[in-house]
């Protein structure tokens, strides 16, 4: 999956947020933008997504709750291990209290904190806050 298609659907949420809109439409789609977009709803940053023919180009429509202030994918291979998750959230997101960052394991797409429970390192997707 081109790294540069979730980067370009994660920046359409945050601008759409930031003008106040309700909804926004994605296109094209792959497998790992809805587990990073499941990620998002899981954690309460947009309210939900729904996934329109997903075997041709498709399209996800995500409707915005507000809460979404910075949404990055890394455009660069990135990878870490287990032990060096909780180093590298502290240079990248800008507080303690908030942010996720999204990891692809071999168990999975999996946020920062599931990764560092089941112990499994990969590569570094993107963040959000």
């Amino acid at each position: 999956m081109g790294r540069r298609i979730l980067n370009e659907a994660l920046r359409a949420i945050v601008n759409a947020d930031r003008r106040g809109k309700a909804t926004v439409e994605l296109k094209p789609i792959s497998t790992v933008m809805s587990s990073f977009l499941k990620i998002m709803k899981d954690r309460g940053y947009i309210k939900g997504f729904q996934v329109y023919d997903p075997h041709r180009v498709g399209r996800i429509t995500v409707e915005l709750q507000g809460r979404v202030n910075d949404c990055r994918a890394l455009t660069y291979r990135q990878d870490i291990a287990a032990r060096e998750i909780e180093r590298y959230r502290l240079r990248m997101l800008p507080t303690h209290q908030w942010g996720y960052v999204v990891i692809t394991t071999p168990d999975g797409v999996l946020d920062h904190e599931e990764a560092i429970k089941r112990g499994v390192g990969g590569q570094v997707l993107g963040y959000f806050h």
